[in-house]
């Protein structure tokens, strides 16, 4: 008697073959939906920001702010 149409060890194969094929279609769906979402990133201009609003938050001086900023700068 012949399983899985007689194709002997393809027959075992097949189930893990789909297995893999599925795994990257969801791999694929999970990496464009982070790589083309709409969250900003944090980077030169972010910390820009950051100490902007610190500075009029009052946290931080003007001394310190330059400070910082030149530091961010290079």
């Amino acid at each position: 008697m012949m399983w899985y149409g007689g194709f002997g060890a393809m027959g075992l194969l097949w189930p893990l073959m789909m297995l893999l094929f599925w795994g990257g279609i969801v791999v694929l769906v999970v990496w464009g939906v982070r790589a083309f979402s709409s969250r900003p990133s944090v980077g030169h201009d972010g910390a820009q920001e950051i100490l902007r609003r610190r500075l009029a938050s009052g946290e931080i001086t003007q001394a310190e702010y330059e400070q910082v900023r030149k530091a961010i700068q290079g």
